[in-house]
């Protein structure tokens, strides 16, 4: 059994740019919807300074959607936890928490780029980012369970996931007792391994995160617009990862090549599939770890309002599933 979410970003291209206000509008209709379809979580995500407007505060959308949805889980996956003092991020995470009636799942990362280190005038903080995450995740814990933020959490321990992706981000994450944000099944024995070495309790590992793919009842109908969003969404994604190193840009993806290499955790593959494709590929894929959920990209890169609501429809049934 696996749960699946979707996963916002609300990205606006200019090839395809729409009103900002409808996009944003538009979004918090589809999350009311994929809700009353059954959805286990909504994500969101964060980056800064993207020309296509990538959603900057993922706290501030996931109370909005926690005003306009009942049932599903809401996640950050994830908000930099090194540009934010982690009192703020307790107490913000908290209201969310409250506005949900207890559907918070916080998820905080190092983040990456120099230019958003720079934007926060934390440029100095970014060498030192993941053991900053570290001390982040233990002081929003202390500051939730000794009660020093008012108002609290619903919850009484809501999670904290660590996004955090190589084996050693696993380690940290298990050292700390805390949920690892990654879906690549490798990652569960270092993972299990730390919280086991730390006294933690191994049976209390949970894994979730990102499956790069599109799940439809026709590929070959699809395919053509799917790849060239595809195409945007990871070729930008690569030119601002260099932004501010001086380091060149990667050459730009082959969709096919990415489609040929199917469903894995490693760069570069995407599965488009039918929901019943998908689901033995997935439930085969997480069989034997702790990966509680995967999520998917609700839009890629600027599509369009039809296909959007056509894909968390086909993604509800892929659910039910793998229920």
């Amino acid at each position: 059994m696996v749960n699946v979410g979707i996963y916002l970003d609300l990205r606006n291209p200019a090839e395809w740019r729409q009103d900002w206000a409808r996009l944003y509008g538009f979004t918090l209709e589809l999350c009311e919807e994929a809700d009353r379809l059954g959805v286990h979580s909504i994500w969101t995500t964060e980056h800064h300074g993207f020309d296509d407007g990538y959603l900057s505060q993922p706290l501030t959308m996931a109370a909005a959607i926690a005003a306009r949805t009942k049932r599903a889980r809401i996640g950050t996956g994830v908000t930099i936890a090194p540009l934010r003092h982690p009192a703020h991020l307790a107490e913000e995470a908290a209201i969310v928490d409250l506005v949900s009636g207890g559907r918070l799942e916080l998820g905080i990362g190092t983040g990456y780029r120099l230019p958003e280190y720079e934007l926060f005038d934390r440029a100095d903080a970014l060498r030192t980012r993941f053991s900053a995450t570290d001390a982040s995740a233990r002081e929003i814990r202390r500051l939730w369970d000794t009660g020093t933020i008012t108002p609290p959490p619903v919850q009484e321990r809501p999670r904290i996931w660590l996004g955090y992706q190589g084996p050693q981000g696993a380690r940290r994450a298990g050292l700390l007792g805390e949920s690892l944000l990654t879906a690549n099944p490798a990652m569960a024995a270092p993972y299990v391994d730390a919280l086991r070495e730390a006294g933690h309790d191994p049976a209390s590992a949970r894994m979730a995160g990102l499956v790069n793919g599109w799940i439809t009842e026709d590929p070959e109908r699809d395919w053509p617009v799917v790849s060239r969003h595809l195409a945007h969404q990871w070729d930008s994604y690569h030119r601002y990862a260099v932004e501010g190193t001086g380091a060149a840009s990667a050459r730009p993806i082959d969709p096919e090549r990415w489609r040929a290499r199917g469903l894995s955790a490693a760069p570069g593959h995407f599965l488009l599939a039918t929901p019943e494709e998908a689901a033995r590929d997935i439930s085969a894929y997480v069989a034997g770890t702790p990966i509680e959920t995967v999520w998917f990209f609700a839009s890629l890169s600027g599509m369009s309002e039809r296909a959007v609501r056509e894909h968390v429809t086909t993604l509800m049934r892929l659910a039910r599933l793998v229920a």
